[in-house]
């Protein structure tokens, strides 16, 4: 079996292929595209091949695997996959022949390859952000072009900014200014709409997401962007792996007898950590009697060490909960409710 590392980029693709006996057979840099990669590699025999996790790995991975190679995405975080490499020259090249090398040799940690639904639902995901960023980035102009001549407008949500300018008797020249601005965010509000009646229906259709959402302040959209991050709870240990793959326990530098912890990590999806933040906020801001011992809970938090460290806290609290609720398959049930059940 032959044995081949790429170093994939976005134009081009470093290839090294090793031979069984670890000689090299093929050196070449070819260009990122479907068709040069087939003409390079479908016309050889089955090998096992080594890529880095990257925008472009999954496709690049697919498609290998529909030649009938042994694709493997790895972690590029896990330092002995470039073990042999030196760290004074740094070039795609040497990058391709240590990617080879570590295919033969096994020196490598697979990377989670997210399910084709997950993917799909990650890419909803993302569109909503981009327009949710998008009309806040207007709200802010407008508000300060607004505030620039002495006018102020009134408090509310997003979706009715629109109508709370146009309820003031602004200057003419000043409403010029605007106008376009308010007339791209009608758009943009039309098609955020659009997003989440999407992601709504998505809620009701899929299982895991429609569990997530029985927990109070957690919505299609929340419970859509954890679903899609988490895919397979099997894959983790248990809620406190999630919680640190989430970026949401505290950063710990320590040696010796000396123990230092920091903020949170802020490692992996912050679109997630973020929604959980602001499913938090909302638990402690909504008092409602089904989520009242974790309100009391994070208020304890809060007296002692102050109300951000007791929201993350919270939010940290409130991902092992829904992760709990994936992996066994369970309905969110406040404590009263099961102790009346048991």
């Amino acid at each position: 079996m032959e044995y081949i590392g790429i170093d994939v980029h976005k134009r081009d693709s470093q290839v090294c292929i090793l031979g069984e006996g670890g000689e090299v057979v093929l050196e070449q840099r070819v260009r990122t595209q479907r068709e040069r990669l087939g003409e390079l590699l479908s016309k050889r025999s089955k090998a096992r091949v080594l890529l880095e996790a990257s925008t472009e790995s999954e496709w690049v991975a697919r498609y290998l695997e529909e030649m009938g190679h042994e694709v493997v995405v790895a972690d590029p975080n896990f330092a002995p996959l470039y073990a042999t490499r030196s760290r004074r020259v740094k070039t795609d090249k040497r990058d391709a022949r240590s990617l080879s090398e570590a295919c033969k040799l096994g020196a490598y940690r697979p990377a989670h390859r997210t399910s084709d639904a997950r993917r799909h639902m990650k890419a909803q995901l993302a569109v909503r952000e981009a327009l949710v960023r998008t009309r806040t980035r207007y709200i802010s102009l407008v508000s300060a072009l607004v505030r620039y001549e002495g006018w102020r407008i009134a408090d509310g949500e997003a979706e009715s900014f629109v109508k709370r300018v146009a309820a003031l008797p602004l200057p003419g020249r000043l409403m010029a200014q605007v106008a376009p601005l308010l007339n791209l965010m009608q758009h943009l509000n039309e098609q955020i709409a659009f997003m989440n009646g999407v992601l709504e229906r998505v809620a009701h259709k899929d299982e895991q997401v429609s569990r997530l959402c029985t927990v109070p302040q957690v919505g299609p959209v929340t419970a859509c962007a954890f679903v899609s991050a988490v895919d397979e709870p099997e894959r983790f240990s248990g809620p406190h792996q999630v919680e640190a793959y989430l970026g949401l326990v505290p950063g710990e530098k320590s040696s010796g007898e000396k123990q230092h912890r920091g903020p949170i990590t802020k490692t992996g999806d912050s679109r997630v950590r973020w929604l959980l933040i602001q499913a938090a906020l909302s638990l402690l801001r909504v008092k409602r009697p089904e989520t009242a011992h974790l309100r009391e809970w994070a208020e304890k938090i809060a007296a002692r060490r102050g109300k951000k460290i007791a929201v993350v806290a919270l939010a940290r609290r409130l991902a092992g909960i829904l992760f709990a609720m994936m992996r066994d398959g369970t309905q969110y049930r406040p404590p009263q409710a099961q102790e009346e059940a048991a």
